[in-house]
C-alpha cells in the first residue's frame, strides 16, 4: 500500500513561453511551445513519487491520447496509477502562458476531472496512508468525501485550496483537514480579501483567520519569501533559498508533494516544510515541472548543505 495518496486532478498542460504575458486583446509572438502532463493532483503525485515516496494517484482521465500519456507519465515516475479511472470524452487541459520572468497565467478546462465522483473513492485505497493530498480542481463534493474518508482511515489530510473558490470553504471540509496550504493569493481570497503580495506578518494574520474558520494548521506559501507555518499558537517563517526562477508553474504543487514525503519520513512539520522549500526552489530554476524539474535526493542534499546556516527560521508569534 502507498503511504502517500493523492486524490485530485490530472490535466495536460499546453504551455507557451513568451517575453511577457499578453494583456486582453493583444497578440504577441512566443519563444517556445510544449505539452507536459500536469494538473495539481498529478503534479503533487509525480513530485512525491520522484522524491522516493510510495505514492498512489486517484482521479479521472478521458479516453484520449492526453489521458493515456498522463497515466504513463505517473507510472514511469513510480506512482501507483490503478486508482485512475477512464471517463468517455476529453481529459482535463491547462492552457499556460509563461513569461521570461518565470511568472505565469493559467486557464484550466476540467474535462474528465469533473466526472470524478465521491463513489469513485474506495476507502480501502486510503487505508495505510500517512498522508492524503487534496486540491480543488475536482467537484467540491468529491474533495469533501475524500477528506472525510481519509480522516476515517487515520491519514493526515493536506488540502491545497487551489484554485481558491469564490465562496468560503465548507466548514465540514476544514474540520476534516489537518494542514491547509494556500499560497498568498489563495489565503487572501479565502479570508475574503483582495489578492495582494503579503508580508510574512500579514500571512500570519490571514492564517489565524483560517484557523478561526476551522483549519487547525496552516502553511502559507509565499514564493521567494518562503513559507509561514502556523501550528496552534506558534507561527514560524521559513525563508526560501535565493534562486534565479525560470518557471514558477507548479511550484506550489511540488512543495506539497515534497511536504508529504518529508512528513512520511518522520520529519517535523517545520523540517518537512524546509525540505519542501528546497525542492520547490530547485524546481523553479528549470522550465516545466516534470521529471527534469524534480531534483534527485543527492542533489537536494548538496543544495541543503550549501544553504545550511544561511537560512534561519524566525518565530513570528
Amino acid at each position: 500500500m502507498a503511504n502517500i495518496v493523492v486524490v485530485g486532478s490530472l490535466n495536460m498542460d499546453v504551455v507557451a513561453v513568451s517575453p511577457r504575458i499578453p494583456v486582453p486583446g493583444e497578440t504577441i509572438i512566443g519563444n517556445k511551445y510544449f505539452t507536459a502532463a500536469g494538473g495539481k493532483g498529478a503534479n503533487q503525485a509525480f513530485a512525491a513519487a520522484r522524491l522516493g515516496g510510495k505514492t498512489a494517484m486517484l482521479g479521472r482521465i478521458g479516453d484520449d491520447a492526453f489521458g493515456a500519456e498522463m497515466r504513463k507519465t505517473l507510472a514511469d515516475a513510480g506512482c501507483d496509477v490503478s486508482g485512475i479511472g477512464i471517463t468517455p470524452g476529453t481529459s482535463g487541459v491547462a492552457l499556460i502562458f509563461v513569461a521570461e520572468t518565470g511568472q505565469n497565467s493559467i486557464i484550466v478546462v476540467p474535462g474528465a476531472n469533473d466526472a470524478f465522483e465521491p463513489g469513485h473513492i474506495d476507502a480501502a485505497q486510503l487505508r495505510g496512508a500517512t498522508a492524503v493530498l487534496l486540491q480543488l480542481e475536482n467537484p467540491m463534493k468529491t474533495v469533501l468525501a475524500a477528506a472525510q474518508k481519509a480522516r476515517q482511515a487515520g491519514a493526515r489530510v493536506i488540502l491545497d485550496p487551489a484554485p481558491a473558490p469564490a465562496h468560503p470553504l465548507p466548514a465540514e471540509l476544514l474540520r476534516s483537514v489537518d494542514i491547509l496550504t494556500p499560497n498568498e493569493t489563495e489565503a487572501a481570497i479565502l479570508a475574503g480579501l483582495a489578492p495582494s503580495r503579503l508580508t510574512p506578518k500579514e500571512a500570519v494574520e490571514l492564517a489565524r483567520k483560517l484557523q478561526a474558520a476551522g483549519a487547525s494548521t496552516v502553511i502559507v506559501k509565499l514564493g521567494d519569501q518562503g513559507c509561514v507555518v502556523v501550528e496552534g499558537d506558534t507561527a514560524t517563517l521559513l525563508p526560501a533559498p535565493h534562486v534565479n526562477a525560470m518557471d514558477t508553474t507548479g511550484a506550489g504543487d511540488v512543495f506539497n508533494g515534497a511536504l508529504a514525503v518529508g512528513l512520511s519520513e518522520g520529519l517535523s512539520l517545520c523540517d518537512a516544510a524546509v525540505f519542501a522549500n528546497n525542492v520547490a526552489a530547485i524546481s523553479v530554476t528549470r522550465l516545466g515541472h516534470g521529471e527534469s524539474a524534480i531534483p534527485s535526493r543527492q542533489e537536494l542534499a548538496s543544495f541543503a548543505r550549501r544553504t545550511e546556516g544561511i537560512l534561519e527560521a524566525t518565530t513570528l508569534a
